[in-house]
């Protein structure tokens, strides 16, 4: 299994020119990497390239600029970066044995006249691996004499050297952030001496793994999406497939229902006709037994008459005559007693209605198939639930946790979400590191609310109870820095700039006020009225949009208010009817602009000018309640509620 990744690993790492393992790797515009000696030969076999002077793809055609394109051809190459990571990809499989020893193992100056010599040492200032022989070369050199030569199994671990484009014998060691290029010490003396920020690549390790520690965080988000979205997506096509056997079985069972009522009429006709076919034939059977009656009464009166007539006795004559003459033979008695009560049927027919059937079967709607279209552009994003993180922890009251406000940070690499816990009158930081998740827990003199972001790895917390804002540093773990002692109860913060910061509370008469504040607790000013009328009640919530007002949430005054640094009111947001609000709390806005409040058990979003826009998320239960919401830059929100923060992600 090892050695089938291993030979996959191979061809990855094997240019598709020479079909060796790549020497000096660099990468095209289109992504597709190549040695740089390949790339210049290739160069030359495309006058066309030349004259518009691009670099071609061998592979895909594609073209890439040349940085100076003044330079002779034979360097357009050369400016190209190198690929770091398949560079170290290689150097790594070397040091592991898995190079063949006709590559990364040979001594790489035997490799340059035809001989595949073993190699002994590795030489990280020159990055050539270097036989016994051209070993004792390189040592009385005059050039690399002083280079520290190690064994081939620290080739990997050793500092790689990347040499300088333009000036060959020197190393890239300094970057100028001016304009951005990285340089020599040759370049820095030639090109760069106007500029005022050169700084050594050494220097900017904790920077670069900083910024490479989000963006791996930020592609592992984005990775966490694109896996919700295509899991959700063949869900979708399961449940596609599914309802579409499920259509197919009421289509086939409507026109089963038509089929067995046109059945059914079939049916009714067939009896009806059978019943009157029935009758008809009883009637003639009936007629004709009567005609039979009628036909022998007359062969006997017949008879008795010949018989009188044969005697011709004056006797037998008068009895014949008397029976005629009285009526004692009545013609047709039977016949009109038994059809007194019943038409007689005289013909049967049928005549198809077949126009009617016709039209009738030509506007029959069995049903129709309706079809939904998603406007991508029209359809915001819904959230999905990805993460539950539990609010307990060891040391919590039996009752459980209170949260109430939520902040996110990213710290050293990590995602800290830190929430204030009222009941257990502290502050919770939860965090992943090296695949284990960790929290920590930093105790208050009394029960903490809002929280704000002061700096990359502190934020502030406002004390109501002990009249307090404590500073708070996050390392993931919390630390307390520092507390400042406040005139009022303030609940709410949000940080203004550097030097000021707001906060929503309550004055001595008990109405709410939003007071300006300098670091150090001082009330610069405060924001109280409009018009002669009270603003707030209980702004217990509140944050900072991107144009620098301040957004408060007021859950007694069942509104959101957004004012200026000077107290004057830009909008404000306070339904009425079906849309009004139960208990406003949390209140964030998005890098987009637009806002997320949290009332009661849903999260509405609203514009950047206060208007309605949705209902983003709704909850079903009303004790679990909704407090805070923090959204990232990201796209994942945050949600607190009474014992746990839920994580959501929109797709």
């Amino acid at each position: 299994m090892a050695t089938s990744q291993n030979e996959k690993v191979r061809e990855f790492l094997t240019c598709v020119i020479c079909q060796e393992l790549y020497t000096d790797p660099c990468t095209l515009r289109c992504d597709h990497t190549f040695c740089r000696k390949c790339v210049t030969a290739y160069i030359q076999t495309r006058p066309d390239a030349v004259q518009s002077k691009t670099i071609p793809c061998a592979f895909c055609q594609g073209d890439t600029k040349v940085p100076d394109p003044s330079r002779p051809v034979e360097e357009w190459a050369g400016q190209i970066k190198p690929s770091i990571i398949i560079q170290g990809l290689i150097d790594t499989l070397g040091a592991e044995g898995d190079v063949p020893e006709t590559s990364s193992t040979c001594c790489t100056i035997c490799q340059q006249i035809g001989e595949t010599t073993p190699g002994a040492l590795w030489c990280p200032e020159c990055e050539v691996v270097l036989c016994d022989r051209c070993v004792k070369t390189h040592r009385v050199s005059p050039a690399s004499q002083n280079h520290d030569l190690c064994d081939l199994s620290s080739r990997s671990k050793g500092r790689r050297r990347v040499k300088c484009t333009e000036h060959k014998s020197s190393n890239v060691e300094f970057h100028c952030k001016d304009c951005q290029k990285a340089a020599c010490q040759t370049c820095c003396i030639i090109y760069h001496r106007a500029c005022k920020t050169v700084v050594t690549i050494e220097s900017m390790k904790p920077e670069m793994k900083t910024v490479l520690l989000e963006k791996r965080f930020g592609m592992g988000k984005r990775l966490k999406v694109r896996s919700k979205k295509v899991e959700m997506k063949n869900e979708k096509l399961q449940n596609s497939s599914r309802s579409t056997e499920l259509k197919v079985q009421n289509i086939k069972s409507i026109c089963q229902t038509a089929i067995n009522k046109i059945k059914e009429k079939e049916t009714q006709l067939l009896d009806e006709l059978n019943h009157i076919t029935q009758t008809h034939a009883g009637q003639l059977r009936s007629g004709v037994k009567l005609d039979e009656i009628e036909m022998q009464m007359y062969r006997q009166h017949c008879e008795f008459i010949d018989q009188a007539l044969v005697s011709d006795c004056e006797m037998d004559l008068y009895d014949a005559y008397q029976a005629w003459e009285w009526g004692a033979v009545e013609f047709g008695d039977v016949r009109d007693t038994d059809t007194a009560d019943t038409r007689r049927i005289d013909d049967i027919r049928f005549a198809p209605d077949t126009d009617n059937v016709q039209h009738i079967l030509d506007d029959l709607q069995l049903g129709e198939i309706d079809v939904t279209y998603q406007d991508e552009g029209l359809c915001p994003p819904s959230p999905v639930l990805i993460d539950t993180i539990d609010g307990r922890m060891a040391d919590d009251d039996k009752l459980g946790p209170d949260l109430q406000n939520i902040t996110v940070l990213f710290v050293d690499g990590m995602q800290t979400v830190l929430v204030s816990d009222c009941r257990n009158m502290c502050m919770k930081s939860f965090y992943t590191r090296n695949s284990q998740s960790g929290h920590s827990r930093l105790p208050l003199d009394n029960s903490p609310h809002g929280v704000t972001q002061l700096k990359e790895k502190q934020v502030m917390v406002a004390v109501p109870d002990s009249r307090q804002i404590v500073t708070v540093e996050v390392t993931p773990d919390l630390v307390l820095l520092s507390t400042i002692t406040t005139s009022k109860d303030y609940y709410s913060l949000a940080v203004l700039s550097p030097s000021s910061l707001a906060a929503g509370g309550q004055d001595c008469d008990s109405y709410g006020i939003v007071d300006i504040l300098d670091m150090a607790g001082h009330v610069l000013r405060s924001v109280t009225t409009h018009n002669n009328e009270k603003l707030f009640a209980y702004p217990w919530n509140m944050c900072v949009n991107n144009k620098g007002n301040i957004l408060v949430s007021d859950w007694e005054a069942e509104s959101v208010t957004c004012v200026t640094l000077e107290g004057d009111v830009v909008w404000r947001y306070a339904p009425t009817g079906d849309r009004a609000l139960r208990r406003s709390s949390g209140i964030k806005t998005t890098r987009t602009g637009d806002i997320l409040l949290v009332d009661c058990n849903k999260v509405i979003q609203l514009t950047e000018s206060g208007e309605f826009v949705r209902d983003v998320l709704t909850s079903e239960y009303d004790d679990n309640y909704m407090w805070d919401i923090f959204c990232d830059k990201y796209g994942f929100l945050f949600l607190c509620t009474n014992t746990e923060v839920e994580v959501y992600m929109l797709v």
